[in-house]
């Protein structure tokens, strides 16, 4: 069994691994998110944090990047992802389908929930992701035992460690709780300190404490398991303070997750560094040069508007105290000479204040270049009148170029979430009964992402389909039967779903087969019937004629 100093030693190795990735982090706090999280220093409540932005270039970047990753990865308007079994057969199954269609609704109801904060705390994480490069997603159980809630976790206060996969496996996170707070989160196991600050009174002491989740041994995971020895992923609480581990309610001194509940993801990736970089890191060098350059740019123009004064030494200059003033309508006695000219000029210092403002404006785009804003803003420098296969072949081209940005946050962040939110719902018996067909295939599903990105990168398929049908109109016109060459009903189903629109308000394949067979049926049935009408007709006009025996 570990000790508590184990892990807080090995938290000072973290810790001292990191620091250089901590200053660069801690400059990118101070110019692009005054708001973000403590790295050198710490400040205290209600302190002015924008001391050192004198253009807020960086910071607006910042708020557009978190903004847009949010609208194209997690819309609120949107469905923005499906389920479907992975054996496509049992994707033509009706019971399959409404299961994952179900389950993709309540999944997204869970999401909705007050409780669950979950729009508000994927923000922070975007924000987060654009500035360090890195994002901490903790997802977890309602404190009230249905539903699901999420907190975006201080990269500030997080350390990490990866598997030999390069998969962040391993999470520890350092906070500070008030004695009150403390004994709300473990009211079974009060911190000692805690416990003490609350009975002298000092409910609203602060400690430190740690949690930890790092993976089981593999030879120790029981997929059965419903106590924390057998779970994939074990959890320690650890009071930093008393140096004591906080025991779990019936679970003894260390609890387990089925899943790991912390979505570590990286925006860009050194292939030797366990963490990630991000816009605001990458152009780090412009923005603070940037800052610079708006202070003297601030300088050059105060100058111009308010230049120093030349003046003349004559000794008659000015009355009583002989000051020279500046205000409006004040006289200054002996600033002409007798022939007229001015003995007091402004000083002209030649400053080209247009050519810096030009200089500024080439940084400026350079820092929303790195932030990905002009792809983010599909038609943002084409908003003149195109056709719609110009709009389409427009979008496809930035599609192509936005998908490594979101790429990674779907392997990373949303891949991870829903097995994570599933798994918590499926236990809480949340979700509907799994079909028999998708039991024997072990439940085994996949992830279908449907938001503007996704469109945007499968965008190219429509449009060379729509391409293609325009070329081969005329002949298709002239020779009807060409039009067979195309399987339209595949082609409806797949682009339908591109577009947006649920598979389960298609038919199935199989319904499809079955509604043809009995509208042949009909058909051959109502056909027969034409055909004997004739010979009933001709039948009875026979046996009208006199002389016929009947």
């Amino acid at each position: 069994m570990p000790d508590p100093s184990d892990f807080t030693k090995r938290l000072d190795v973290l810790k001292t691994g990191r620091t250089n990735f901590d200053t660069i982090w801690n400059e990118v706090k101070h110019v692009a998110w005054p708001d973000g999280d403590d790295f050198l220093e710490k400040r205290s409540d209600g302190e002015r944090t924008t001391r050192k932005i004198y253009d807020t270039t960086a910071t607006n970047a910042l708020e557009k990047f978190a903004s847009a990753m949010e609208s194209f990865l997690v819309p609120r308007h949107l469905r923005w992802h499906g389920l479907r079994a992975s054996d496509e057969k049992l994707n033509e199954e009706r019971a399959v389908k409404e299961f994952f269609e179900t389950a993709t609704r309540i999944l997204f109801k869970s999401r909705e929930a007050p409780i669950a904060r979950f729009y508000g705390q994927m923000g922070e994480n975007m924000k987060s992701l654009g500035a360090y490069g890195n994002g901490n997603l903790f997802v977890d159980e309602s404190t009230t035992g249905r539903g699901i809630r999420y907190k975006h976790v201080s990269i500030g206060k997080s350390w990490i460690q990866t598997d030999y996969h390069g998969n962040v496996d391993t999470v520890y996170h350092e906070y500070r709780l008030t004695a009150r707070a403390a004994a709300q989160k473990w009211p079974h196991a009060v911190p000692e300190k805690a416990a003490k600050a609350i009975e002298a009174g000092k409910d609203f002491q602060e400690n430190t404490y740690l949690h930890v989740v790092q993976p089981n041994k593999p030879s120790d995971i029981d997929p059965t398991s419903v106590i924390p020895a057998g779970m994939p992923h074990h959890a320690w609480d650890i009071s930093v303070d008393d140096k004591a581990f906080i025991p779990q309610p019936d679970m003894g001194q260390f609890g387990g997750f089925f899943e790991f509940p912390y979505l570590w993801s990286r925006f860009t990736l050194n292939p030797n560094e366990m963490y990630g970089r991000g816009p605001a890191m990458l152009s780090l060098p412009n923005i603070l040069t940037l800052q610079e350059m708006e202070k003297t740019f601030m300088r050059s123009g105060h100058k111009v508007a308010d230049p120093p004064l030349l003046v003349a030494h004559d000794g008659r200059m000015g009355r009583g105290r002989r000051k020279i003033r500046l205000n409006p309508g004040g006289l200054n006695y002996g600033a002409i000479d007798e022939s007229g000219r001015p003995k007091i000029l402004p000083l002209q210092t030649g400053a080209r204040l247009d050519m810096t403002e030009s200089m500024m404006d080439r940084k400026r785009t350079d820092i929303e270049d790195f932030f990905f804003l002009p792809l983010f803003d599909i038609l943002r420098k084409d908003r003149v009148e195109m056709t719609a296969t110009e709009v389409m072949e427009r979008s496809k081209e930035k599609g192509q170029l936005i998908t490594p940005v979101v790429g990674r946050q779907q392997s990373e962040l949303l891949g991870p979430m829903i097995e994570r939110e599933l798994g918590i719902l499926l236990r809480q018996g949340l979700l509907p009964e799994m079909p028999p067909e998708l039991v024997e295939a072990e439940g085994q599903f996949e992830i279908e992402y449907d938001t503007m990105a996704t469109r945007l990168q499968q965008s190219d398929e429509v449009a060379a389909y729509q391409r293609l049908v325009a070329v081969f109109g005329p002949q298709i016109e002239m020779d009807p039967t060409l039009a067979q060459v195309f399987n339209t009903e595949d082609a409806i189903r797949d682009f339908g779903e591109t577009m947006g629109i649920r598979s389960t308000l298609f038919k199935s394949k199989k319904e499809m087969d079955e509604m043809r067979k009995e509208q042949k049926e009909e058909a051959q049935a109502q056909q027969l019937a034409e055909q004997a009408l004739p010979l009933a007709q001709a039948a009875k006009t026979v046996g009208e004629i006199p002389g016929q025996q009947q």
